[in-house]
């Protein structure tokens, strides 16, 4: 055990994601179970800079386990790209006598506190919490699943209205760089075509699938497609050019936005955060630094940041062939 591990802050930065607060929980807790101090960290790194610093204890994270969002604030910091933003960030934690940090991000909380962990020299452990699930050597990061059903919900009830009046609907889902929640939302609630950004089908190929399901009888029809998708500028101008080239059915365009980022987060996530909140903690107790606590084969692993934030995103392509059979 690090000997010299007696204050543990914890904080959240970039997008929130359902399953933050069952983190922060997780962390304060373990801290009280293994007699820590754990400070809380407001406003993420920006909170860091301006020492926006609050005790916490088993009792402050009573009632939030069910609850979206975070409540120790999220913001992206500016100040904290710099080096004396993060020297101010790092005086203002040995000033509270803070050991150890856990950040609740992605990709590019994971990347600042990398950054500020090898140039102070301070014990830095990441969870992944992003809707996205974007990031390397986690099978889950937390959110993504409450995403999942929150998309499949929406897709769910627009189906109702697609059927109705022999609509097609286009409906896109975030997924800037990554299209796990198009592929897996797409195939859950029984999507026609999927588009993501990790593959280019082009406009074309979709002018002749829909072709060939409205032959085979299809009425309606829902195109999933990740906000990263690139056969068009942006959804609506796909839609214009569909409705260009196809004149067999009406077209809707449904953008679900920051919906999927909000709700209370699911099960697996509460109980996914749990595991992790608990990890983090363990790890630094343990002497560990610049990892991240992820999950494998239900197993909690330690993957170093630099590879958990490595950009060479893949998509699953028994997935892909899954949706294509399905689709038929």
């Amino acid at each position: 055990m690090a000997e010299n591990i007696r204050n543990i802050a914890v904080l959240t930065s970039g997008g929130d994601a359902p399953g933050m607060n069952a983190a922060i929980r997780a962390v304060v807790r373990a801290c009280s179970f293994y007699k820590l101090d754990c400070t809380g960290v407001y406003r993420g790194y920006q909170g860091l800079i301006e020492a926006d610093f609050e005790k916490l204890d088993a009792r402050s994270v009573r009632n939030i386990i069910n609850k979206g969002g975070t409540f120790l604030k999220s913001t992206r910091s500016m100040e904290f790209k710099t080096k004396k933003g993060r020297k101010k960030a790092y005086d203002n934690l040995v000033a509270n006598n803070v050991d150890a940090l856990v950040v609740i991000g992605g990709d590019g909380t994971f990347t600042g506190g990398q950054l500020f962990s090898q140039e102070h020299n301070f014990p830095i452990v990441g969870i992944p919490a992003t809707i996205d699930n974007d990031i390397n050597g986690t099978d889950f990061t937390l959110g993504y699943d409450t995403a999942l059903n929150t998309v499949v919900e929406a897709i769910d009830k627009i189906r109702d209205t697609a059927s109705s009046h022999n609509r097609l609907f286009l409906v896109e889902v975030m997924g800037r760089d990554a299209g796990d929640i198009a592929l897996n939302s797409g195939i859950g609630a029984g999507a026609e075509e999927i588009l993501i950004p990790e593959e280019n089908l082009g406009a074309e190929r979709l002018i002749d699938s829909l072709r060939k399901s409205k032959k085979s009888g299809k009425t309606s029809s829902i195109i999933v497609v990740a906000e990263g998708e690139k056969s068009g500028k942006n959804i609506f101008e796909l839609a214009k050019f569909i409705e260009e080239n196809l004149d067999e059915y009406e077209i809707r365009v449904s953008v679900l936005g920051h919906i999927q980022r909000g709700g209370s987060p699911s099960c697996f996530d509460r109980v996914l955060a749990s595991k992790l909140g608990v990890g983090a903690v363990e790890a630094l107790m343990k002497g560990k630094s610049e990892i991240m606590v992820g999950i494998h084969h239900q197993k909690v692993v330690h993957v170093d940041l630099e590879i958990a934030i490595k950009d060479d995103a893949k998509i699953d392509n028994e997935l892909r062939r899954v949706a294509d059979i399905t689709s038929v």
